[in-house]
């Protein structure tokens, strides 16, 4: 699969989040995530590994019992089913990687 940058194809995820999968295959998805200031990822789990990048911006997560300011260039993986949410500090562009392929992000 390619996938050729565009500015379409976004969907909201939460308020003042939205997502996008840029590319997928059978055992792994790259999304980019887009994050107003302020809005909140509220804490949950998910079996799925989550890898990530930030590209733009400012979040402060927090990833089992730690927590991380995080900053452009910084990078981080949070393994299957640990509980983590994070706080936008600033409008925010990640790119993240999930195996296996979470379904609910693929494009409808």
């Amino acid at each position: 699969m390619f996938y050729k940058s565009n500015r379409e194809g976004y969907k909201p995820a939460l308020d003042g989040i939205k997502l996008k999968a840029l590319a997928y295959g059978e055992k792994t998805l790259l999304t980019e995530f887009r994050m107003e200031k302020d809005s909140q990822l509220p804490s949950h789990t998910h079996p799925h590994e989550q890898t990530g990048y930030l590209v733009a911006g400012r979040i402060r997560l927090f990833v089992g019992e730690e927590v991380y300011e995080v900053e452009p260039g910084d990078s981080w993986c949070i393994l299957s089913n640990v509980e983590h949410r994070a706080e936008i500090l600033e409008d925010s562009v990640a790119i993240e990687v999930f195996s296996p392929v979470r379904e609910d992000y693929l494009p409808d």
